[in-house]
């Protein structure tokens, strides 16, 4: 087998049976590695691709991920996107793991790594609902085994293109992640999750920029503003009409653009930024609202989260 780059696209070149030497040209596999904690939602984000066309195998051992790609670019195209489900499941095996992504480096293989996160209460609920050990636990409790199993995949979570923490999400709201970044015909140079919050509730843990709004005069004691949200114009205007509101608006974004062309130099596809304010309900969404629009001018795909507006 013959590897060869034309325009710009790596591709596989595989002999014909119809003419010696003539050669058929097809590309490599699109390869989405999807791994993280026990109980975090991977079987639902392996469906979710799955169900858009994705061919999906669960619990590959690592060693054999190079095999499957190489399967699949013999496929004619029949086989154009794979998905890996790694966990700790085949953990005989997740030591392969290193050494299978440095081999798909080295022949040039776009691989994407997405971590399923989630906080140690949420993944103690899941488990104790169903009523199973953690597969890490052995004779000891449930936060054992979690505790265990964050120690061996730290080093994976931080080589992850894309963390989702599910802490909070339903199936369904896990879907529509996994469909936000994935269903698009074409892939975009740098996706970007734009999500307020509320520093009381807690730092989102997927977050790759955390920015503080709490800067600005809290429209929560503005008794005529108390009751709407960060999406309404009467509170965008005020939070807005601040000093040193536009201002932050206009740098961060000029940051955001040094930021976002590192990102693709890097190859990093995914980016979540985290705006905050006390309760996540005024301030931060108005102006996650604002930094997102300003994104999409700059011709980043942008998707909005309100994490915690209506919790209060």
């Amino acid at each position: 087998m013959q590897q060869e780059e034309r325009d710009g696209a790596r591709q596989v070149s595989t002999a014909t049976s119809s003419e010696p030497g003539q050669t058929e040209e097809t590309p490599i596999p699109e390869l989405v590695i999807i791994s993280g904690m026990s109980g975090a939602g991977r079987s639902t984000a392996a469906k979710c691709l799955e169900d858009l066309g994705w061919f999906v195998v669960d619990n590959l051992p690592p060693a054999l991920i190079p095999t499957m790609v190489e399967l699949g670019a013999r496929s004619q195209g029949n086989v154009a996107r794979i998905a890996v489900v790694v966990d700790v499941r085949g953990r005989r095996f997740f030591d392969n793991l290193r050494e299978s992504l440095a081999d798909l480096e080295s022949k040039h293989v776009t691989r994407r790594i997405v971590f399923l996160e989630s906080s140690d209460d949420a993944l103690v609920r899941r488990f104790e609902s169903v009523r199973r050990p953690h597969p890490l636990q052995g004779d000891g409790r449930i936060v054992d085994g979690i505790a265990t199993e964050r120690d061996l995949l730290r080093e994976l979570r931080g080589d992850a293109d894309l963390v989702i923490d599910t802490s909070s999400l339903n199936v369904h709201e896990l879907r529509a992640k996994m469909d936000a970044q994935f269903a698009g015909d074409e892939e975009p140079e740098l996706r970007a999750t734009v999500m307020s919050f509320g520093f009381k509730y807690g730092l989102p843990v997927d977050a790759d920029l955390v920015v503080d709004m709490r800067f600005l005069p809290n429209p929560h004691w503005v008794p005529e503003l108390r009751p709407f949200t960060g999406l309404s114009e009467e509170v965008s205007n005020y939070v807005l009409g601040q000093p040193g509101a536009k201002e932050f608006l206009d740098r961060y974004t000029e940051l955001l653009q040094l930021v976002a062309a590192g990102y693709r130099r890097e190859g990093k596809r995914y980016v979540t930024i985290a705006v905050g304010c006390t309760g996540g309900k005024h301030r931060s969404v108005a102006m996650a609202e604002k930094l997102a629009s300003r994104l999409v001018s700059e011709g980043v795909e942008t998707v909005v989260v309100h994490r915690d507006m209506g919790r209060e």
